[in-house]
């Protein structure tokens, strides 16, 4: 439901010819559906769409559902510290669901009808990912968390993969982009029977959860893990430099996956001119690199931490070189490849594939260094991090200016890998993997480090 936006608005958009100053210059690659045309009629391609959208409009629209999103996800991960992840994760998607259903009503009604309902689905979505780290600190021993991680928020790329294929398909149905919401909007109702019926906050509330699995989760979590509903450290945790140094990787790191995730589609189709089919699944691939990278790499990952090879920290700082300094590299070149389109997707596919690492960096921080207020940091960070969800649609608007260029995107690109080489950076330099003092000074702290090996051989 977060990215269904990202395909269905280019089929959504009239598209607007190139001027004919642009398509007598370099910067400008042939399309290839145009030059098959007659010669006369050099103008012809897709412009169906219902709205007249200039790239300004187009990333307001892009941006409204990360505006609601930033101010929720405080309260999603308050909420979820203080009454579980199950009920606020389920709501939260549940509403989304029926938000997304009535989306082409709204944009028929007016523009900002439709950037209305993309807020309001941004609000009941923010609360999730904040909910997700409360049930994980619950639920996923130390050591399994990276590969854990990784499972559960796999989903979200297979969502994103499934999305962006399909959509680009529905919208050359006849049932036209429209479906591309409905669609999504009935899955996620039907899914969220399921996660009532089967989805519990703790291993204590699962009705039929084994004694040795209740056990094991137990002893690996040790005592750092409190009840819910324990007073916040405002000071401490503002206070806190391997904290905040989660929120500038996290911000810097959003901003790259963001600006790709919205803008990808239409870089695929106004600068390497794939239609809407191809639109679709060429946009789809890099997600599905980056999941299948995840899994293979988080859980290469926990068994170098459970056979004691590498340490927490150093696979933290290792995973954030891969997710940052490698996707800024690559995206560096992008530009260079010009009109050469299968070299293109390969280097995004690597740049958003490489991104996959950061599920074994700053994404296990927020349970590492206070497990009793994950939700209430994931909250906070996920807050300030959902910022470039507007900014960089908006900031690449602003590059763009109805200029579909090479050069135009180049800036879009090096802006990017600027942002991620200096929060790639700033983590590599202040981050810690320790749980903190101010985690709960009233519960005991496991001594010295866990016993994964046997603790897994007893159970």
């Amino acid at each position: 439901m977060r990215v269904n936006l990202s395909v269905a608005i280019v089929a959504m958009v009239r598209a607007r010819p190139e001027s004919q100053s642009l398509r007598d210059t370099e910067d400008v690659c042939p399309n290839p559906e145009v030059a098959s045309e007659n010669k006369h009629n050099p103008l012809k391609v897709e412009s169906r769409g219902e709205f007249d959208w200039d790239e300004q409009t187009q990333g307001m629209v892009l941006g409204g559902f990360f505006y609601g999103y930033l101010l929720t996800n405080y309260l999603g991960g308050r909420l979820a510290d203080r009454f579980g992840g199950r009920l606020i994760y389920g709501a939260g998607v549940t509403l989304t669901a029926f938000l997304t259903i009535i989306s082409p009503s709204a944009a028929r009604y007016s523009t900002n009808a439709f950037i209305l309902v993309r807020v309001l689905e941004g609000m009941t979505e923010g609360v999730t990912y904040p909910a997700t780290n409360v049930m994980i600190s619950h639920w996923i021993p130390p050591q399994e968390r990276a590969r854990s991680i990784s499972r559960s928020c796999g989903g979200t790329l297979i969502g994103t993969v499934i999305t962006l294929s399909v959509s680009g398909w529905l919208t050359e149905t006849e049932w036209g982009w429209p479906s591309v919401f409905y669609l999504s909007g009935f899955i996620c109702l039907v899914w969220s029977w399921f996660w009532f019926r089967y989805a519990y906050d703790t291993p204590d509330d699962h009705p039929t959860i084994s004694a040795a699995e209740k056990h094991y989760i137990r002893q690996s979590i040790g005592h750092h893990r409190g009840k819910m509903g324990q007073n916040v450290p405002w000071r401490s945790i503002l206070t806190s430099v391997p904290f905040m140094t989660l929120v500038v990787a996290h911000v810097c790191h959003n901003w790259g996956f963001y600006c790709l995730l919205t803008e990808l589609p239409t870089y695929l189709r106004n600068i390497q001119h794939f239609n809407m089919k191809q639109n679709g699944l060429i946009s789809a691939l890099p997600y599905m690199v980056m999941w299948v990278f995840n899994l293979t790499y988080s859980s290469y990952m926990d068994h170098l931490l459970e056979t004691g090879k590498l340490s927490t920290k150093n696979i933290r700082k290792i995973s954030m070189i891969i997710a940052n300094h490698i996707p800024a590299a690559v995206l560096l070149l992008v530009p260079w490849v010009g009109c050469d389109r299968q070299r293109a997707v390969i280097l995004i596919c690597i740049a958003l594939g490489s991104g996959g690492a950061s599920t074994c960096g700053l994404h296990c921080g927020f349970q590492e260094l206070a497990p009793n207020f994950a939700g209430t940091l994931t909250g906070i960070s996920n807050t300030v991090a959902t910022i470039p969800g507007f900014l960089a649609p908006a900031v690449t608007g602003m590059i763009i200016n109805n200029q579909q260029t090479l050069s135009s995107w180049r800036e879009v690109f090096h802006v990017v890998s600027l942002i991620y080489i200096f929060g790639g950076t700033i983590y590599l330099i202040f981050m810690s993997a320790d749980t903190q003092p101010w985690n709960d000074a009233n519960t005991e702290k496991r001594k010295g480090p866990f016993k994964e090996t046997t603790v897994l051989k007893n159970v």
